[in-house]
């Protein structure tokens, strides 16, 4: 376990200096402002999201940006696969799981050992920001957020990763591709494509569509 002290600025009040143990990596004190429930959710996945050695593979700082962001609590969708708060988080669990478990019970080779992680887990970063609350009845809805600045799916999810990563070309075809066949038709020929030259393109797919149509998550 790693050990930090770190200190955090709250408005004009600057509060104490704090030690976080963190099993797989260190955080900054914006975990300590979550609720426990959402502490709990960045645990899970910090402790899932590491090599077989143990090596972690998400970066502190990108650690930072998806609480910030809202990756924890943003939806999947607005009336699909996970459409409630923290439906984001649980979809793409689930694909990374699929990925990880499928690359090893079917040997899958990969270009960088961490891809079958980096791939499943954040293919939909896209969504962290594409979708706000608003209050139907006496229940909250989700629906798509017009003010984004980056538009797009699989494109947009490699941008916002391509900030903590050096992606490998493996890596974004497989996430600009995973929706498959679901890709606009004119796209058709170069999914096909993309998967000729790298099968896990449609392995990929595979974990999307068990998590989101098999599962419902």
């Amino acid at each position: 376990k790693w050990h930090s002290t770190m200190s955090i600025s709250c408005g004009n009040a600057n509060l104490m200096a704090l030690t976080l143990i963190e099993a797989s990596t260190v955080l900054s004190m914006e975990v300590l402002a979550m609720t426990d429930q959402i502490r709990q959710k960045v645990d899970t996945f910090l402790n899932f999201m590491k090599l077989p050695d143990g090596a972690p593979i998400v970066p502190l700082e990108m650690v930072d940006w998806l609480i910030a962001k809202g990756f924890f609590t943003a939806p999947a969708s607005t009336k699909y696969h996970g459409n409630h708060e923290g439906g984001l988080l649980e979809h793409s669990y689930m694909v990374a799981k699929a990925l990880v478990d499928m690359s090893e019970r079917e040997g899958l080779a990969w270009s960088n050992p961490r891809s079958p992680w980096v791939v499943g887990m954040f293919h939909d970063l896209c969504k962290i920001d594409q979708y706000r609350p608003f209050m139907d009845g006496e229940s909250v809805g989700w629906e798509y957020n017009p003010d984004t600045l980056l538009k797009g799916h699989g494109d947009k999810s490699v941008m916002l990763l391509s900030q903590f990563y050096t992606l490998t070309e493996e890596e974004i075809m497989c996430i600009r591709y995973h929706m498959g066949a679901f890709t606009p038709k004119e796209e058709w020929n170069d999914y096909t494509r993309a998967v000729n030259h790298y099968p896990n393109v449609l392995w990929t797919h595979q974990a999307d569509m068990l998590a989101s149509h098999v599962a419902g998550v």
